[in-house]
């Protein structure tokens, strides 16, 4: 029964694949870096595949606030004077140059310019210009670092989404926390080194799972969601009838199995899960006692907004997200959606503000005074830009905004980036970048680099060639570096 079994999954590429490799391997095993070779997908434990960082790192962890649909720049952090003196004036040719539009605003007859309906400041020593809409992150400008410059290639959501989580436009590729948890393990054997928080209740651009997902690489380097609720783990708790014990003695017979299965059939994905099945039983513990926030002070509430005391809220998210911090989660992620403003912009977006402004503000300055901003980097922003012109009809009142991905704003805070510093210009019409552009494979090299990872060395082989995350791009940012 068992050689019958294994006849049934032994195939010829199977058969290929363990001739060629069974004898070249030997020969050019002494030479040759197995991890360069076959990619090392077999599971290294906590320590990550590197064993540690190609050097020594600023950061220890990442927290990336991810504002899925596109926030406008124009109307948060990049000033521009001239569209309200232009207001409701055509997009001059010479500044759009025949360049693509979606299908949503290609077909008007006119791109009327439009001007930001809120009044913009400048704040701290480094001088940045803040909306209104954003007091709370204004207050605390001098702890940023703005990316003004950042661009893509992708005009639609969910290719700019994916391209900016995984650095591929197509589906597939392993999310930038796998890369990490591949990388670099976790610091906490308790929990996974990749955590996902999603804000509950909100509508826009779907967010797929696939976004956090492991791709090619061994699949316990997946982002495990965190929900909301009595079950913030699906699938977590044992089924009624089945106590701690039992399940302790499940998991070492299953691990004994597992181990001749593996031995016999050589598929690194049976001790991938089987890691899975260890760090879920670990996770029945420390799992509830991080999401129990109930020991948290009333000042802290305070300080996050009262958004923090509901579940799910990207206010409560954020509070969870220190608390993972704390026990040395290596890429916490949050997604918040709702800015994918094409009409009713004013309105929409002052809503996005209220929920999200207090709370990131919150959350830096809460990481600043327990000493954890030195050695974790916080992360703000979405897939792109929106455009200089109105999408629709420009009223006194009210307009909307297309896609755009020629500029966008991000901005940073904590390990390894300059406080109080802004990179980046776009024109006068917040259009096209004039000064130090940063494409997204740039600002994640960067982002391993702050991390100890040399971007161009970890590499994962899949299907004939090498992978990365930054593919066949990327250069170091060297001017945010502190």
């Amino acid at each position: 029964m068992h050689c019958d079994h294994q006849d049934k999954n032994y195939t010829r590429r199977d058969f290929l694949t363990r001739t060629s490799l069974g004898l070249g391997a030997v020969a050019m095993g002494s030479f040759l870096d197995p991890m360069g070779l076959f990619g090392k997908s077999t599971d290294p434990g906590n320590k990550g595949i590197l064993g540690g960082p190609h050097f020594s790192p600023k950061a220890k962890r990442v927290i990336y606030l991810f504002q899925s649909g596109g926030p406008s720049h124009l109307d948060l952090f990049d000033y521009k004077p001239l569209l309200n003196k232009m207001n409701g004036e055509d997009l001059p040719e010479s500044v759009r140059q025949g360049q693509r539009l979606t299908g949503m605003t290609s077909g008007q007859a006119s791109f009327p310019l439009a001007g930001s309906q809120f009044g913009f400041k400048q704040y701290g020593e480094s001088g940045a210009w803040v909306s209104e809409l954003m007091p709370h992150t204004a207050r605390i400008v001098d702890e940023l670092c703005f990316i003004k410059s950042m661009y893509t290639e992708a005009i639609n959501h969910d290719p700019a989404v994916t391209f900016i989580q995984t650095g591929s436009e197509l589906p597939g590729r392993p999310s930038i926390g796998s890369w990490f948890s591949y990388g670099l393990g976790s610091d906490n054997e308790n929990l996974p080194a990749f955590v996902v928080l999603v804000t509950k209740n909100k509508f826009g651009q779907p967010l797929y799972a696939r976004l956090w997902g492991n791709g090619f690489l061994p699949s316990q380097h997946q982002g495990v969601q965190f929900r909301a609720g009595k079950n913030p783990v699906l699938y977590l708790n044992n089924p009624p009838g089945v106590t701690e014990s039992v399940r302790r003695d499940q998991l070492d017979h299953l691990q004994q199995l597992e181990q001749l299965n593996f031995k016999d059939v050589g598929d690194p994905e049976i001790m991938a899960r089987m890691s899975q099945y260890e760090m879920a039983y670990r996770m029945q513990t420390s799992v509830p006692e991080i999401m129990d926030t109930s020991s948290e002070p009333d000042r802290i509430y305070d300080m996050y907004g009262p958004d923090s005391r509901n579940p799910g809220t990207y206010a409560a998210n954020c509070l969870l997200a220190r608390r993972l911090a704390e026990r040395d989660v290596k890429f916490i992620q949050l997604y918040h959606q709702g800015w994918d403003q094409h009409g009713n912009l004013p309105k929409a977006i002052g809503t996005q503000c209220l929920e999200t402004d207090q709370a990131t503000a919150a959350l830096i300055t809460d990481l600043k005074q327990r000493g954890l901003l030195e050695d974790t980097l916080v992360i703000w922003g979405g897939e792109f830009g929106r455009t200089s012109y109105s999408q629709g009809q420009l009223t006194s009142t009210n307009y909307g905004r297309d896609h755009h991905p020629r500029c966008f704003t991000v901005f940073m805070a904590g390990a390894g980036v300059k406080k109080g510093y802004i990179l980046g210009e776009t024109d006068d019409f917040g259009y096209s970048i004039i000064k130090d552009p940063v494409h997204v494979h740039d600002f994640q090299a960067t982002l391993m680099h702050l991390l100890g990872i040399d971007h161009e060395r970890l590499t994962f082989k899949f299907q004939g060639r090498r992978y990365r995350l930054t593919d066949v791009h990327g250069e170091l940012v060297k001017q945010i570096l502190a």
